[in-house]
């Protein structure tokens, strides 16, 4: 099975999200190398615990309302509808020279996140289109070279710490724009006569230690879409963040593993021993840049059962933004966070901190935990009651978050709990909190009925 995938791993390039979903789901262990040092262990204890993060695609490209990156180029085989998603590559490469985010402020940036619940924020410090957001003295293709002339990540990084918020840099393995790269555009699909990988392998090293050293500690570099170019060379990419900062973390889109997986614009399975990360969307189609003003944003419900399914999972949520390209995170976007952080301020004992299980996350209900209590989150249920596998420990008591009483029963089997009224409209997660006689976690993982789940 190994050579199938490394087969097809060689004879495909990465060129849509959906590709790139479908290669990121096969089996780590056949993908990658375990010829690198482990991840510290309590750096994912503490990643896990944060479970809500705010990610931000944003550079020039916000003036096109395009998607960043995949916009860049245009194929001669492309329909007119196709093209209005399209931009020229000689005027994709130089809208930095019009980029000028005057209104761009750092703290505000973080307070929205703040305001979300978010504990952590990684931004697109280069995509795919291979400009860079920081003061980078390997390209002048960077931020500096712009009118607004000043440097994002270091603000944002500086930002963060003040205000207590943890700091990831994502970083594109692919560039379309470096000339030593083997794909350019449109779509990366485009193969270069001449590149040299070698050489790009040491931009990319010595980018990657410019972020570390100048804007560091980090939470996490976060690689994307390394294609079959890069194999194995990922490895190298993680000796060299481990050595620069012990405690850092990857993901797995190196090209070669990491410490986490990254499902994209879906939730994640339930998984305890295998790190996981769903990023997702706010914008209304899924746009990950701007998407001009008619984008729109999803309901504040859907984000808030993206967060209770991850958690229920045991993954963490990435919740993207795509900024103005004025430097503001639209009005639309940033009321929606801060319900989404609203809900979070009730419930996020349900949230933060917690292991997904002991019950796999079904259709109708999903539960976290931690310590001596279980949290059940019925995000539906028949007549107000729920009735589920029994526990092998004792509950000793069934509450709501409130400290409201919640009747329950275990007999032959089950569980039924009966909630208690919530008036309408009803809550879309009604959140009741078992506490056991012992330690949640000690209880094994189990399959809700499989006529509820999904």
């Amino acid at each position: 099975m190994k050579s199938t995938i490394l087969k097809a791993l060689l004879t495909c390039t990465l060129a849509s999200s959906a590709l790139v979903g479908k290669l990121l789901a096969a089996d780590q262990a056949l993908l990658s190398s375990t010829n690198w040092p482990a991840a510290d262990p309590n750096a994912i204890a503490h990643w896990r615990d944060l479970r809500f993060g705010m990610f931000i695609h944003w550079g020039p490209v916000s003036l096109t309302g395009k998607e960043i990156g995949w916009s860049r180029g245009v194929a001669p085989d492309e329909t007119p509808k196709e093209r209005e998603r399209q931009t020229p590559v000689e005027i994709y490469d130089n809208l930095y020279h019009q980029f000028n985010p005057t209104n761009f402020n750092a703290d505000e940036w973080v307070s929205v996140a703040k305001a979300a619940g978010m504990k952590y924020i990684v931004l697109t410090c280069k995509h795919h289109d291979g400009f860079c957001l920081w003061d980078t003295k390997l390209s002048d293709y960077n931020i500096m070279h712009t009118p607004f002339h000043r440097d994002v990540v270091k603000e944002l990084a500086a930002a963060c710490k003040k205000q207590g918020v943890e700091f990831g840099a994502y970083y594109s393995v692919t560039d379309w724009y470096n000339p030593n790269w083997p794909m350019t555009s449109p779509r990366g699909k485009v193969k270069r006569d001449h590149y040299d990988l070698d050489a790009y392998e040491k931009y990319l090293q010595g980018q990657i230690t410019e972020l570390i050293q100048n804007y560091g500690p980090l939470l996490t570099i976060w690689n994307d879409v390394p294609t079959h170019w890069f194999l194995h060379r990922g490895q190298d990419t993680i000796k060299l963040v481990r050595r620069l900062q012990p405690d850092i973390l990857i993901n797995n889109r190196t090209g070669d593993g990491g410490d986490y997986r990254t499902p994209e614009q879906k939730i994640g399975t339930f998984q305890m021993d295998d790190p996981w990360e769903s990023c997702m969307t706010v914008s209304a189609h899924n746009h990950w840049a701007w998407g001009g003003a008619d984008d729109g944003v999803k309901p504040v419900s859907a984000c808030i059962e993206m967060l209770v399914r991850s958690a229920g999972g045991d993954g963490n949520v990435l919740l993207n933004v795509g900024p103005r390209p004025d430097g503001v995170i639209d009005p639309a976007q940033a009321n929606l966070l801060r319900q989404v952080g609203a809900w979070l301020a009730q419930n996020g004992e349900a949230i933060y901190g917690t292991r997904g299980g002991p019950w796999k996350p079904a259709k109708n209900v999903v539960s976290t935990r931690r310590g001596n209590y279980i949290y059940l989150h019925v995000l539906k249920s028949v007549n107000g009651r729920l009735e589920l596998p029994a526990l092998s420990a004792k509950i000793q008591s069934a509450t709501r978050l409130d400290g409201s009483r919640v009747e329950y029963g275990q007999k032959n089997g089950a569980l039924v709990v009966m909630l208690p009224p919530t008036g309408q409209p009803a809550p879309m997660d009604t959140i009741v909190k078992l506490e056991l006689d012992g330690p949640a976690m000690a209880i094994p993982a189990m399959d809700v009925a499989a006529a509820e789940k999904e």
